[in-house]
């Protein structure tokens, strides 16, 4: 297909001496630039949204593809033509395929595998747009009356060509140009306007609370510094300082003068990405004639109004027409401000057309974007991919930062399953059977050859990753031949297959091959292979050079130099930490030294532990959160407390709770209740719930947090012994305490707020453990006392 490239070169102007530019266009620089392919993706887009699954040829497919019909042509054909025309203020700039003087015709060269009438129609109707473009660049260049025009499309698998061509005159073809520049700049000219406006108000903005928390002027000056330097800001203040606003509002003051495009607030949990957007409708209930604009990400699954429907004309109704209704559909949600949650859903429903495509389309319109860390750090990131490909200067925000770590070691791995893998063998068609085989052989013999249930290797054997290459082929071109017999297991291998192969191009000292048996015994074949991301730093520090500035925040990012470790952040990263708005008076920090919550001594924790719960409860009744290590060590310490303290109210957390399940949960905290909630520490209740003032008085922390001592966390600890000399601290200590402090701050929420925590266990009365509390704790060493035995 065709490529477009942002300067134009000198190699293929020996067609002619200089670009002609169209009538009536003045001498000023152009205020608009385009490529071909941009252009027409915006403005001649139509038909129905078809997601069916059609195998696609990889970027070295395409290449290889053009290459090979280049070289199929007569000798003065002319190859990767550079062509550039102006209309108005707009300059559209593109390269053509190929161009055969003698025969009078360009050709857009088209890849696919399959069957070419599985190409859907709107991918058709926009090939023939570039095409189109491309033909009135290159009249205009040559100064042609006519031209043939023909989409080439080239089958990767069998080598054949099948060329459709059309003959066009140039003024029909400079009709079609100037329509979809006209579309565009019309686009162009509002946005322009609309960015002059933000520009101007935004200047104009002042801070939209009254007066400021103790600290939090002093976190939105970092973040505003940070903007203003292109900087990586690393930023850890206390839970309850409002750090929602006070990073979005002065990356937003800077974003004028910065030229900053959008900016992107991500977050790990659904939690704050509703913080974000009730910060943001602070902003616009203090400055109502703010033109700003803010969309919010949600997963397809959410947003899906037919789950069970394909994502096709002939299937969802939703999806039927969809392009052919998205303008009028995204002009209504623009005009709305926000597009979120059930006003986006309701402008989809009056358009008909699908509110999760509707929201994707309005990311390119949005001045903040809030969406999970996924969108911009993850493989294909979408928000990371359309920044390079629109050239956004943009703000990246990342909330609660400290999860980062792990979400993007997931991110960044990839699984094979033997069970998976043994279902798609057993039902896959004959054509397949021998390339599967192939690769079953290759599992078994690596499966086979290891002695302990876990072990890590170097590297996969290039044995195994050759045939998953093969496999993977013979799965692509199978589906291209018969997309009917794509069931799911088949496609999720594929997919799984796929990503594996993709994450072993990456693979360097910051991976680890790993191989677990899910029976120590027979059959040995049974082995899950796992390239595992052990630091994320080498993928996340490209993600954050893409930005023009990026401030990543959290109550809990100490040490810095852990996270600037996993995190990938430049030597000149910039790292404030926030004093907390709070008087160490509100806050009562207890630590239980004769309790052990080791997993050897649990059992005999427990009736000093539930005698804890019990005295404190007795002391200063009201709402409590209980976290323990597991579901097992919970659910032990829940039936001691019922039999012994049978008076005291209790709800508890469970395994696979659903969100109306953990909203029953966080309802029985009420004002002036009384009663402890029982849960897990690292859930869904440990970070990102906001209980103020009684409805929540005190926290009881039964562990300290450490991740499970197994095989995977042994030998991530070695890896990180090697990199960074501290293994144990960097898989078990810090992670565990910040889990811990991400707990307790859910004690104290606002300025009026008083409450108690109790930290469970022994080993935090060591020094090593203590440093990594907040600061402005102050443990009551004299109050600790087993009277309440």
């Amino acid at each position: 297909m065709g490529r477009e490239e942002g300067t134009v070169e000198d190699r293929d102007l020996a067609l002619a001496a200089e670009i002609a530019q169209p009538a009536g266009v003045n001498d000023e620089p152009p205020r608009y630039r385009v490529a071909v392919r941009t252009l027409c993706e915006f403005t001649a887009r139509q038909g129905d949204l078809d997601l069916r699954f059609t195998p696609t040829p990889s970027a070295e497919d395409g290449i290889e593809g053009h290459r090979t019909i280049a070289s199929r042509r007569a000798a003065g054909y002319r190859s990767e033509v550079s062509v550039e025309a102006r209309h108005r203020s707009l300059l559209v700039r593109g390269r053509i395929d190929g161009y055969d003087a003698a025969a009078g015709r360009l050709e857009e060269f088209k890849t696919y595998r399959g069957d070419l009438s599985r190409v859907p129609a709107n991918h058709r109707h926009l090939h023939w747009a570039q095409a189109r473009v491309y033909g009135w660049l290159l009249c205009l260049q040559l100064g042609l009356d006519r031209l043939d025009i023909a989409l080439v499309y080239f089958d990767i698998d069998s080598r054949t060509e099948t060329p459709l061509v059309e003959a066009c005159n140039a003024q029909e073809l400079r009709h079609f140009f100037e329509t979809q520049c006209e579309r565009f700049l019309a686009w162009a000219e509002q946005e322009s306007s609309h960015r002059s406006r933000r520009d101007a108000a935004l200047q104009q903005l002042t801070w939209p609370l009254t007066g400021f928390r103790r600290g939090q002027r002093e976190l939105a000056t970092a973040v505003f510094n940070a903007a203003r330097s292109r900087r990586r800001l690393l930023a850890q203040a206390p839970t309850g300082i409002g750090k929602t606003m006070a990073t979005l509002f002065p990356l937003l003051k800077a974003a004028p003068t910065q030229g900053i495009d959008k900016i992107f607030f991500l977050t790990a949990k659904t939690s704050g990405r509703a913080l974000a957007l009730d910060a943001m409708a602070q902003l616009r209930t203090h400055a109502p004639e703010l033109p700003l604009r803010t969309v919010a990400l949600v997963t397809r699954d959410i947003a899906c109004e037919h789950p069970d429907r394909a994502c096709h004309g002939e299937s969802c109704p939703l999806a039927r027409g969809f392009y052919d209704r998205l303008p009028a559909a995204r002009a209504q949600a623009i005009a709305q401000r926000e597009a979120s949650g059930d006003g986006l859903r309701d402008v989809a429903r009056s358009h008909h057309v699908c509110p999760y495509y509707l929201t994707q389309e309005l990311a390119r319109w949005a001045d903040v974007v809030v969406a999970d860390v996924n969108y911009f750090f993850d493989t294909g990131a979408p928000l990371h991919a359309a920044t390079l490909a629109n050239q956004w200067r943009v703000g990246v925000l990342v909330d609660e930062a400290h999860n980062l770590v792990d979400r993007a070691r997931a991110m960044h791995s990839a699984t094979l399953d033997p069970t998976a893998f043994a279902a798609v063998r057993a039902s896959a068609p004959v054509g397949l059977k021998r390339p599967l085989d192939r690769l079953q052989r290759q599992w078994r013999t690596l499966a086979r050859a290891q002695t302990e249930p876990f072990s890590v290797c170097a590297a996969p054997p290039q044995n195994l990753v050759t045939a998953l290459q093969q496999a993977a082929a013979a799965l692509g071109e199978h589906l291209a031949h018969a997309p009917e017999s794509a069931d799911r297991e088949l496609l999720q291998f594929y997919f799984d297959a796929l990503h594996f192969l993709r994450v072993h191009e990456s693979c360097d000292a910051h991976w680890q091959f790993d191989i677990t048996l899910r029976h120590a015994r027979a059959p040995r074949s049974d082995a899950v292979l796992c390239l595992r991301n052990v630091v994320p730093a080498p993928v996340l520090r490209a993600r954050l050079a893409a930005a023009h500035s990026a401030v990543l925040f959290s109550a809990t990012l100490q040490p810095f130099r852990f996270y600037t470790d996993m995190l990938g952040l430049p030597d000149d990263t910039v790292t404030v930490d926030v004093d907390s708005p709070f008087d160490a008076a509100q806050l009562g920090v207890k630590v239980a030294r004769h309790v052990s919550t080791r997993y050897a001594d649990r059992g005999a924790s427990l009736p000093a532990l539930v005698a804890l719960i019990a005295h404190q409860f007795a002391q200063a009744p009201g709402n409590y959160l209980a976290f323990f290590s597991s579901f097992e060590y919970l659910e032990q310490a829940l039936g001691c407390l019922r039999e012994r303290h049978p008076g005291i109210a209790t709800w508890v957390q469970t395994r696979g709770m659903m969100p109306a399940d953990r909203e029953r949960f966080l309802g029985r905290f009420v004002e002036g209740g009384q009663g402890v909630g029982f849960a897990v520490l690292g859930g869904a209740f440990g970070e990102g719930v906001d209980l103020p003032g009684s409805r929540l008085v005190g926290a009881f922390i039964a562990t300290l947090g450490l991740p499970p001592l197994n095989p995977v966390n042994e030998a991530l600890r070695d890896r990180m012994q090697a990199l960074f000399g501290a293994g144990y601290d960097y898989v078990y200590l810090y992670p565990g305490l910040q889990k811990v402090v991400q707990a307790a701050g859910r004690v104290i929420r606002g300025p009026e707020d008083r409450g108690v925590v109790h930290l469970i266990d022994d080993r935090f009365a060591r020094r090593d453990v203590r440093r990594l509390l907040p600061a402005w704790w102050v443990i009551d060493e004299e109050r600790e006392t087993t009277s309440w035995h």
